[in-house]
């Protein structure tokens, strides 16, 4: 026999920005949900609503609005993506902006996903560069016991799958670290060398502000009052903010090793100059001997010393020779050359 609950109608990926819109009851799924029943499936007892959106329209989001009743403000920053990470409380419902992270082409893509959050239903809004939240549903799914709590576990699935995320780029990122790294300490670095652990050190400095933020956002979720947020869930939200704060650390580790890096750099090409500074100088003056005596024996003066001795010509360039020989021996005692 059919489970009457296994209802579905017009369904959610027909319509554009709509990646699922789903209802669970227990943990488990028991409907795909169009989005214009999704507040009926909401008010259910013991029923939650899951939408994912995809960059939607103003029209979807005014759908969504009505449906759960969300803030206007709360809309207009949905619709703008270009916000810091947050949490705002507006009424009986929760508004939160996380900032997403992915490695496209050697930089760091930053996304924003908005989550609104109320009783019986969590509505995710992606924009820019995110990864789908498709695997956080099908982990959800299958562990339905933990699922079962509702909304705020949807949350901090979700939460986590976000900060879980940044360790990816930077790893990725500690890989070219060390990479140019070795490269700086083993050779004279190159200006694109140069120019890629300046670049490096602002996309950390762009991810760390993207992240940390998020701590305060999973602190206020541990303190309890706010509503859809169960007490039971405050030891998940401290141990994503426990993983923000290992992602901070990591970061920090990496600006320092660039840092160091990058003054590595500038110190070893100075040193470089200073060498060719010092060999040029002691070949200036080896070569000053023989053209201060030429200068002096190319006078035009009747009288000077030797200069009609017979052996006049050979003598000067033996004490020139002894002199040369003299100057590049010390010089080469010193490391000048």
């Amino acid at each position: 026999m059919a489970n009457p609950l296994k209802l579905v109608s017009n369904q959610p990926k027909d319509t554009p920005g709509v990646v699922a819109s789903a209802a669970y009851a227990g943990g488990r799924r028991v409907a795909e949900v169009p989005i214009d029943e999704a507040g009926e499936w909401s008010r259910k007892p013991g029923h939650v609503v899951w939408i994912g959106l995809h960059e939607p329209s103003l029209e979807l989001l005014r759908k969504v609005q009505g449906q759960f009743g969300l803030h206007e403000l709360a809309i207009e920053d949905a619709l703008k993506a270009h916000q810091r990470p947050k949490l705002e409380q507006y009424g009986e419902a929760l508004f939160i902006v996380a900032r997403t992270a992915q490695m496209v082409d050697g930089r760091i893509a930053f996304g924003e996903t908005h989550l609104f959050v109320g009783r019986g239903y969590l509505v995710s809004v992606r924009h820019g560069a995110s990864t789908s939240y498709t695997p956080v549903r099908e982990r959800c799914e299958a562990a339905p016991t933990a699922f079962s709590e509702g909304e705020d576990f949807i949350l901090y699935a979700i939460l986590d799958f976000i900060v879980d995320n940044y360790m990816p780029v930077i790893e990725t990122i500690q890989a070219e670290v060390e990479e140019i790294e070795d490269s700086v300490l083993g050779a004279n670095p190159s200006k694109d060398q140069i120019s890629r652990i300046y670049q490096l050190r602002r996309d950390l400095l762009r991810l760390r502000n993207a992240a940390i933020p998020l701590v305060e956002v999973c602190r206020r979720l541990e303190k309890p009052g706010l509503p859809g947020i169960d007490a039971a869930m405050s030891p998940l939200f401290r141990d994503v903010s426990d993983h923000i704060r290992q992602v901070q650390e990591e970061i920090e580790s990496l600006r320092e090793v660039l840092s160091f890096t990058f003054e590595t750099s500038l110190m070893t090409g100075q040193a470089q100059q200073n060498e060719i500074t010092r060999k040029l100088a002691a070949w200036a003056a080896i070569l000053a001997v023989p053209t201060a005596v030429a200068g002096l024996y190319g006078m035009n003066f009747d009288v000077l010393p030797e200069l009609h001795w017979k052996y006049g010509y050979p003598f000067v360039l033996v004490v020139i020779a002894v002199v040369c020989g003299w100057q590049y021996w010390r010089f080469r005692q010193k490391q000048w050359l």
